[in-house]
């Protein structure tokens, strides 16, 4: 059998990808504040998000630097493998809130409170992340098809910016709307409380959409300079 290394930069961007979203799903429970210098309509001085929120922006920037690398395919086969490790996450941190406690183990509620999910959690991000991420790799291959290797940051951003927009409605709406509205699942928050949750996911998202576009255009070149000197 011949020895067909995998790419170092699909390791570590596959590697990065399937991190940033695992831990999302292990953050989202937590609700943020930040503070603004200024005053915005709906959430006024404090942008209030889902924890998922910074982790999660990571992902959109490692399927952005592996669509420009490997193409839309290879992208495709990443987002859904990685839809498929949510289960095996979720499987392993059920099965041990579920296996017995030692008498030195930390308070089991606690943990099985800090690690296990709300079930509206839970199925608003595995709907969420299908959509938008197959979305994000196919306008990200879509403006590519159009203009070639220029305009990285047109389809960085735009790719980016649209998914995370998909994202936030569908992620907040069902967790954090539908589910309790229509279902009883999870807490019922004023409307109020659910539109701003959504703003200030959508506006830190995007802040980070173009603010990493620097870094997808470093870490697109350093990859292929390493591929390239290895090819030679």
């Amino acid at each position: 059998m011949s020895d067909r290394p995998i790419p170092l930069g699909a390791t570590i961007l596959a590697a990065l990808f399937v991190t940033a979203l695992v831990t999302s799903q292990l953050t989202a429970a937590k609700v943020l504040a930040f503070g603004i210098p200024f005053s915005l309509p709906i959430v006024d001085s404090s942008l209030v998000l889902p924890g998922a929120a910074l982790a999660y922006a990571v992902t959109f920037f490692a399927s952005d630097c592996f669509t420009e690398l490997y193409g839309k395919r290879s992208a495709r086969r990443l987002v859904n493998v990685a839809f498929a490790m949510n289960f095996v996450m979720l499987a392993l941190v059920y099965s041990t809130i579920a296996a017995p406690a030692a008498g030195s183990s930390i308070d089991p509620e606690m943990f099985a409170t800090v690690l296990g999910a709300s079930t509206n959690i839970v199925l608003g991000s595995l709907v969420a992340y299908l959509v938008s991420q197959n979305w994000d790799v196919y306008v990200f291959h879509a403006i590519r098809e159009r203009t070639g290797k220029e305009k990285l940051w047109l389809r960085n951003v735009a790719s980016t910016a649209s998914s995370q927009a998909i994202d936030t409605v569908l992620f907040v709406g069902i967790a954090f709307y539908l589910l309790p509205q229509y279902a009883g699942i999870g807490p019922d928050l004023p409307n109020s409380v659910v539109l701003s949750l959504a703003v200030g996911q959508y506006l830190l998202k995007l802040l980070i959409a173009v603010v990493d576009t620097p870094f997808v255009y470093l870490a697109t070149r350093l990859v292929r300079r390493r591929e390239s000197m290895l090819a030679g």
